[in-house]
């Protein structure tokens, strides 16, 4: 479903502060994968999905989507194959519009545009049956600005919209960093459950060693622009924290009693 082969990335080429970001890395997710990516601050995790997303140019490498090549693709195009939640909880919807509105938005995306009736009765039925999976209340709130609402209930609905298509590939940056730790816990339940249902390919960045070894079916673990680790299988499922913090001493070369500072 994704294909990186041979990826890099360097900023301010040419200056003193010019950074290697991505350094050939090479990367295949099957369809129904569902990644975490862990690494410390600088390692690389969100330039590479910067660049599986489109916002700028690799500088060597190509980027497959279902097997095709979108490596030369603007942002606005790759969006019809990707899914994507933000951080900021602030980012993936539109505060001003209603929660029925903003879902309507997202099931039009790359569609031509009418002047026709806004949201069907139809759709709204089915808005309404999917805020109710979610569990929060937000069935009974449609017509409810989006502004109004806390943060986790924005990241919910914003994993809703990013996947009321089917996307090939969901894109997870961080999206609960910004959240209290209960609010967190629920929204990556609720990743577990929209991922699974939709049958979704998802790549999920975190900081959290706890939360990567917990959820998905593949981890991923990135320094200085490469990927270090590929852990999947019975590996993941049996791996404890020690033993990824062991691991990582082993392949990056760090000492052991700096690994929990660099991947906390």
């Amino acid at each position: 479903m994704l294909e990186l082969a041979n990826i890099c990335k360097t900023f301010n080429i040419g200056t003193i502060n010019e950074k290697k970001a991505l350094c050939g890395v090479n990367l295949r997710l099957q369809e129904g994968d569902f990644v975490t990516v862990i690494g410390g601050n600088g390692a690389g995790k969100s330039t590479m999905l910067n660049a599986i997303a489109g916002v700028w140019p690799v500088d060597g490498g190509t980027i497959s989507i279902n097997g095709i090549d979108v490596t030369g693709l603007p942002e606005h195009r790759r969006a019809a194959y990707i899914g994507r939640v933000f951080q900021d909880p602030m980012m993936g919807t539109a505060a001003n519009m209603s929660i029925e509105e903003n879902l309507a938005m997202a099931l039009r995306r790359g569609k031509r545009r009418t002047l026709r009736w806004g949201i069907t009765k139809a759709e709204r039925e089915r808005y309404h049956d999917e805020l109710k999976k979610l569990g929060l209340g937000l069935e009974g709130r449609m017509t409810s600005k989006v502004g109004l609402l806390s943060g986790g209930q924005r990241q919910a609905i914003t994993l809703l919209m990013s996947a009321l298509q089917k996307p090939r590939l969901l894109l997870l940056d961080e999206h609960t960093a910004a959240l209290d730790p209960a609010t967190a816990a629920k929204v990556l339940e609720l990743t577990d459950q929209i991922v699974e249902n939709n049958k979704l390919t998802a790549l999920m960045i975190t900081h959290n060693m706890t939360e990567a070894i917990r959820h998905g079916n593949r981890l991923l673990m990135m320094n200085a622009g490469r990927i270090i680790l590929d852990i999947a299988g019975e590996e993941k499922k049996n791996l404890k924290k020690a033993d990824l913090l062991q691991k990582f001493a082993e392949v990056a070369g760090v000492q052991e009693e700096t690994d929990s500072v660099l991947l906390s």
